[in-house]
């Protein structure tokens, strides 16, 4: 496994928003950066996962509310050419899943040169990573030399994927694994796609799982509220793959009924009609 490094704290937004960069760029090793949109620009604070291979890079979403990810997206591809010496390399830009919260900037992407933006609907998904069979079949992408599982994991959205960066062994899970509220919109689904995962992982090394977002306070069971644009002390950004054997367990612990349920470092948040 290639090493990575996380920060000792994440910007979240505030309390002085004048203070507060837009977005916050960390570099996990040398071909891995974690980026974050601040609480000031949109309360969603969604994080973007920029990965570089030795023929392509991917983008995983594109930002919350009316912000420039654009921007941010394409100094931190200049850096990465300068630093290697490279003129170019094409830049795939995809979606965790469909939500607004993670596809806000598409738009800005369009049209920009070496950069392909794929739709985040099943048909583009499948074609993408070569899933013949949604969502029971695993898609890969080659980024050259740099190899991409790719697991759907439908039931917080049904576009829904997982991926598992065998370079480094992290599994970005989007969605439907944070420290935060896991809104479940179709729960046989996300039972099924928390099993999927929890078998896909078995024997291999997952180093840390990332979502795209933190919601949850460094104290157990304790949640910031809906639209906090700041927040101190927040949960940090990494799980691990015991907190999937935990999410599948105390799914079926409900029998089929779906309920809330609140956990040290997520909860459990069935949506109702």
């Amino acid at each position: 496994m290639r090493p990575g490094v996380l920060p000792h704290q994440w910007l979240t937004g505030g309390p002085n928003c004048i203070e507060v960069p837009d977005w916050q760029v960390h570099e996990y090793n040398a071909d891995f950066f974690i980026i974050r949109e601040s609480g000031c620009t949109h309360y969603e604070k969604p994080f973007l996962y920029l990965l570089f291979g030795k023929d392509r890079a991917i983008l995983q979403d594109t930002g919350s509310g009316k912000n420039d990810s654009a921007r941010i997206v394409t100094q931190v591809v200049a850096k990465w050419l300068a630093r290697n010496r490279r003129q170019s390399i094409p830049l795939i830009v995809m979606h965790s899943h469909a939500h607004d919260d993670h596809i806000a900037g598409d738009d800005q992407f369009k049209g920009l040169p070496n950069i392909t933006v794929v739709p985040a609907t099943i048909p583009e998904t499948k074609e993408l990573y070569g899933i013949p069979h949604w969502p029971d079949d695993i898609g890969h992408i080659d980024l050259g030399a740099r190899v991409l599982d790719v697991i759907p994991i439908p039931g917080h959205n049904e576009v829904s994927v997982a991926l598992y960066d065998r370079q480094t062994g992290v599994l970005l899970t989007g969605d439907s694994l944070y420290p935060g509220r896991l809104y479940v919109n179709n729960f046989a689904d996300f039972v099924r796609s928390t099993d999927r995962l929890a078998d896909f992982t078995r024997g291999k090394i997952v180093t840390h799982l990332f979502g795209c977002h933190i919601e949850q306070s460094s104290t157990p069971y304790l949640d910031y509220p809906l639209g906090s644009m700041y927040q101190p002390h927040e949960h940090s950004l990494e799980l691990s793959r015991s907190h999937i054997l935990e999410l599948a367990a105390a799914l079926h612990s409900m029998n089929g009924i779906p309920r809330r349920m609140a956990m040290p470092d997520y909860s459990i948040w069935p949506v109702t009609p």
